[in-house]
């Protein structure tokens, strides 16, 4: 009888084409294996003390402290970001655990409540083994946001990591199993897609957490709602990103180049509609596009590089399609937005003007790094045309006049809005956005406390 072949995960590098290391896909009887170390971590890791918690994920982030060159270069070789968006994202990872750690007890307090009839106490408790399935644009963050919050809560995590980026995946593994954690508390699982329904029916799973495409995302929701398990989605953004004439125009047009390229415009939050005011649309076209032009695509290992290349060949096509259909739909190129010469998955960046804004393309999600920018008459205007779309991630907007700041946090539809600066993450704040971009919230207390059991205990 012959033997069976794994399948393998093989890396390749986006910025040559140079193929890197392979890891097999784990087999049906691995995977259980797996399973089984998740629910033995959990039994003992649910009654560990806080302080045992939170040591570990101090220790944690001193593995991502240590190894931080070479977890980047990976991640750079994986997926293609420059060298020093990698080392800054490996921090911001450490910064993390180091969160969580140092403001865990806080967190996590019971709180009281007087009834009629007596005392009542609620209490924040595990639920169990969690489900991730993550994307490969920023592959530690994305897990690490999900990770230290899963250990201190006392659950233990399973990770299904992008095909991409299964190196990366590896990598978390073996920094949190150096830093002490037991057997089972978090694993990598090298998988494929086809193979997450089974996991999320299985009963020891109790939750999955996804970030990804709007496909992905149904497709978890609908298999955890046949289970009745809790999930979180953190799925598209067509963020918008709003210029007003009281804004300070230059700082404006600087945060919007690396609102649009940052990763190489494979962001969420990226910004991907430059919505302007008519008063101010032609000087902040004129600035925004010279800024663009000079954007360097290149070797991203190089620090004069502005991005590196997109994750692959295939994302390359997919951007240069929904440019061309753009274009096809009335929209204007006036430059770059190409697929660049040579080895590699380069591409310019461009922009994109007179998008209609009632063509479908105008409310997609452009992963790559081309604006559209579009023109509002007012405020109002503005607004509506910044939820013109069916996602509601993020948005970005300037403005230096109090009462239209009022106007824009109220008003504009999405889980977060940053004033006066780029929209980013941070440990400390919750994550997440409405609509078609998903539901439930990630980091600061909130995204602890989407996995948990707030238990209320009466007497």
């Amino acid at each position: 009888m012959a033997c069976v072949q794994p399948s393998m995960f093989t890396s390749i590098d986006p910025a040559t084409g140079t193929v890197g290391a392979s890891i097999p896909e784990l087999t049906a009887a691995e995977v259980e294996d797996r399973l089984a170390r998740a629910t033995s971590a959990y039994a003992a890791w649910r009654v560990t003390s806080l302080d045992a918690r939170t040591a570990l994920l101090e220790r944690i982030a001193e593995q991502f402290d240590a190894h931080a060159e070479e977890l980047a270069a990976t991640a750079t070789r994986e997926m293609g970001k420059t060298l020093a968006s990698a080392r800054a994202e490996v921090a911001k990872c450490a910064a993390a655990f180091r969160q969580y750690a140092q403001n865990g007890a806080a967190m996590l307090a019971p709180t009281r409540f007087d009834t009629p009839s007596g005392p009542a106490t609620a209490h924040w408790m595990p639920l169990g083994p969690v489900l991730a399935v993550m994307p490969w644009n920023f592959p530690f963050w994305q897990v690490v946001r999900f990770a230290a919050p899963t250990i201190l809560a006392g659950n233990v995590g399973l990770l299904k990591h992008a095909s991409l980026t299964q190196g990366c995946g590896t990598a978390i593994e073996r920094m949190i199993v150096a830093a002490g954690a037991p057997a089972g508390l978090f694993q990598n699982l090298a998988i494929r897609s086809d193979r997450i329904d089974a996991l999320i029916a299985d009963p020891r799973i109790v939750a999955v957490t996804l970030t990804g495409s709007e496909g992905a995302g149904i497709a978890v929701a609908e298999a955890a709602g046949r289970q009745l398990k809790k999930v979180v989605l953190e799925l598209r953004g067509s963020d918008p990103f709003v210029v007003m004439p009281s804004a300070d125009l230059d700082e404006a047009v600087r945060q919007a180049v690396t609102a649009r390229i940052q990763n190489s415009g494979q962001s969420c939050i990226c910004a991907k509609r430059m919505i302007v005011h008519a008063d101010i649309y032609d000087a902040f076209l004129d600035r925004f596009c010279t800024a663009m032009r000079a954007v360097k695509a290149g070797d991203p290992t190089d620090p004069a590089t502005d991005m590196g290349p997109l994750s692959s060949e295939e994302q390359r096509c997919t951007t240069l399609a929904q440019i061309d259909a753009i274009r096809a739909a009335g929209g204007r190129l006036l430059f770059g937005g190409e697929a660049l010469p040579g080895r590699g998955a380069f591409m310019s960046a461009g922009v994109l003007v007179d998008v209609p804004i009632d063509h479908p393309a105008a409310r997609e999600e452009l992963f790559g790094p081309v604006a559209m920018v579009f023109r509002a008459a007012d405020i109002d205007a503005a607004i509506a045309l910044a939820n013109d779309v069916p996602f509601g991630l993020g948005s970005s907007v300037w403005t230096n006049a109090p009462d239209e700041r009022v106007r824009f946090e109220r008003d504009i539809e999405a889980g977060m809005i940053a004033v006066n600066a780029m929209l980013a993450s941070t440990p400390e704040a919750p994550f997440g956005g409405i609509k078609r971009s998903g539901h439930g919230r990630e980091l600061g207390p909130y995204g602890l406390h989407e996995f948990m059991n707030l238990k209320t205990v009466l007497g």
